[in-house]
């Protein structure tokens, strides 16, 4: 209204003058003006809205960022389905501005070779196994699979809990500037307990089992084997079926029924032992170059790791159902056989697992300080959730033969 009657007395003072023209043409004239300027100010009104729109989208253009993940695993492994269930989360909490594009091994380098392709920029991240870089640094082991439950009974569980509630995460953040890699690390897939293993034939106590040449995962859960006499050969899961029908090795252990199904062991073996200690724990996790991470505003990072802490679960749930479904489809449709391990098997991990921890903690002290921080969570944790899981375990077992008769 100020505008407008401003722009009445401007037009008002500019047309007084003029005697040629009558009253009524000089009303007519000044409501023509009014009209231009009313006409001019929308004008300049929709140009400001343009304006401000314009620069939200282009905003919204320049937040969009794809970050290409490189697997150690071929596309058609289990552990991928759940890869993609986070990326699909953090493309929705994000509104698609961060888009996660999954490649299969070797798609930019070697498996071997993505933690340091990730540190250097050559891929923005990876997809892997923590203790597969053990031998970067002997701690890895202890967030990616701490043998025998780090030698104090902590599994896949309780593993989580100790992460999110009694130091982990502040560690495994840690564990990056330790290994001198510009990488922040995000837990995925706390999986397990894994299978002993796939075999030929039945094995009776650790005598037989040392006739085999063995697939073992890399670092120090493989090393333990051959502490205690087992031939272990390293390889990754998708080398495991063609190893074993050329004979280049004789059994092997990947993950657990679901997983092992997808690279199809049962075509060449058919005698399964499901309890197993070397990785009663195991976590596949995503490794961002520090520089992509810094690069994402403070709400696209807060988005990846809520959909990252959702995935703790949402594997833990999606592995115990699948694992049902593919160990019933083996048993029942595939001829495989399922046995209980040897009970010497037990005793001779346990103390090998139990003098390589002793050894690692002694040369090296932040995984003396890791391992230290899970030792005292169990301390605590461990007998009340050991304990409640007995009643739970024989409670399962008594199902399990029921329907099996």
């Amino acid at each position: 209204n100020l505008v407008f009657l401003k722009s009445w007395e401007h037009s008002r003072d500019c047309w007084r003058d003029l005697p040629e023209l009558t009253h009524h043409s000089k009303l007519h004239l000044i409501k023509l003006h009014l009209i231009k300027e009313r006409l001019m100010l929308k004008s300049l009104k929709y140009t400001a809205a343009g304006v401000v729109a314009l620069s939200m989208f282009a905003s919204q253009v320049m937040a969009e960022v794809t970050i290409r993940v490189q697997s150690v695993l071929p596309t058609k492994a289990d552990e991928i389905v759940m890869v993609k269930d986070f990326a699909a989360n953090v493309a929705a909490l994000t509104n698609g501005e961060v888009k996660i594009e999954v490649l299969p091994d070797g798609a930019i380098v070697s498996g071997r070779d993505i933690l340091e392709a990730v540190d250097k920029g050559l891929v923005e991240a990876g997809f892997a196994w923590t203790h597969y870089w053990s031998g970067i640094h002997p701690a890895a082991m202890l967030f990616g699979s701490p043998v025998a439950g780090a030698g104090v009974g902590i599994d896949n569980i309780a593993f989580v809990s100790w992460f999110m509630n009694g130091g982990g995460r502040e560690l495994y953040n840690q564990l990056w500037d330790e290994m001198g890699m510009n990488i922040h690390g995000i837990m995925l897939q706390p999986v397990g307990p894994e299978a002993l293993g796939w075999f030929k034939e039945p094995i009776n106590s650790m005598e037989d089992f040392r006739k085999y040449r063995f697939r073992t995962p890399p670092g120090i859960p493989g090393q333990t084997y051959k502490d205690i006499g087992v031939a272990s050969v390293a390889m990754g899961g998708g080398d495991i079926l063609p190893a074993l029908q050329k004979g280049t090795i004789d059994a092997a252990e990947w993950c657990c029924p679901k997983p092992d199904s997808v690279f199809g062991f049962q075509k060449v073996l058919k005698h399964y032992y499901l309890q197993g200690l070397h990785q009663v724990v195991v976590n596949a996790d995503m490794y961002i170059n520090g520089d992509v991470w810094n690069s994402l505003t403070e709400d696209q990072q807060n988005a990846i790791n809520i959909a990252a802490d959702a995935s703790l679960i949402r594997s833990l749930s999606y592995r115990i159902y699948e694992n049902g479904k593919a160990l019933k489809d083996l048993t029942e449709n595939h001829g495989v056989i399922l046995h209980d391990t040897p009970a010497d098997y037990f005793p001779a991990y346990m103390n090998a697992a139990k003098a390589s921890l002793e050894k690692n903690a002694a040369e090296n002290e932040f995984f003396a300080e890791v391992w230290n921080s899970q030792k005292a969570f169990a301390e605590i944790a461990v007998p009340f959730w050991a304990g409640a899981q007995t009643s739970n375990a024989a409670l399962g077992q008594a199902f399990a033969k029921q329907i099996a008769q």
